[in-house]
């Protein structure tokens, strides 16, 4: 008959499952203490866990879940990656660490509803994160909009610009008619000084 120690420990670790994306279990054997908590520490970082299960427990704890498509595996020591955001994330930080240190073995996971081998897991970290996959759809976006943009307000700028020469030279023309208006108005008056003059001159003349 299960203890209630056992019991406890079954319901949190089903707890912490059901909410999961990611799911991989490892064989740590031959990890040192110190090993193990840099695991934990990088895994920390990518909103995943790292925790030493035993197998029995686990398929109690995974019946009707993810954890459950991974009973056949639950053999041997076994280390529990549970991740909640970032599956490709978690992938990474994993086989980068295996790399690194030989002595992990990555058996399979189950991420977002599908049971991968370990092949598929490392070619899972290959992809790029969801953070890289964002900025490249977004500069994706940017830049043909970027364009557009510029495609329509060159034409804007240069109606604008050619608005403003018209104004410019109306402004111009229209000082420049002002200016022979006045000139002609002044030679209209000198003419008209000068034929009195002459007409004063004929008069004097003949009076005399």
């Amino acid at each position: 008959m299960p203890t209630q120690e056992k019991v406890t420990t079954v319901e949190k670790l089903r707890r912490r499952v059901d909410g999961a994306t990611t799911l991989v279990l490892t064989e740590y054997r031959g990890l040192t203490v110190q090993q193990l908590n840099d695991l934990r520490k990088q895994l920390r970082a990518v909103a995943a866990e790292y925790t030493v299960v035993k197998n029995r427990l686990a398929k109690l704890a995974g019946a009707g879940s993810g954890l459950g498509t991974l009973e056949k595996h639950l053999k041997g020591p076994t280390g529990l990656v549970i991740g909640t955001k970032d599956p490709v994330a978690v992938a990474k930080a994993l086989t980068t660490f295996a790399r690194t240190n030989q002595a992990l073995s990555i058996k399979a996971g189950y991420v977002d509803g599908q049971v991968l081998p370990e092949t598929e897991l490392r070619a899972l970290s290959d992809l790029p994160s969801k953070d890289v996959l964002r900025g490249q759809i977004v500069a994706a976006i940017q830049g043909p909009l970027a364009q557009l943009v510029g495609l329509l307000t060159a034409p804007q700028r240069e109606i604008a610009y050619v608005l403003a020469e018209r104004g410019k030279r109306a402004a111009d023309g229209t000082e420049r008619a002002a200016d022979g208006t006045e000139r002609a108005a002044d030679g209209a008056g000198a003419a008209a000084a000068e034929a009195d003059a002459a007409s004063a001159v004929e008069t004097e003349l003949t009076s005399g």
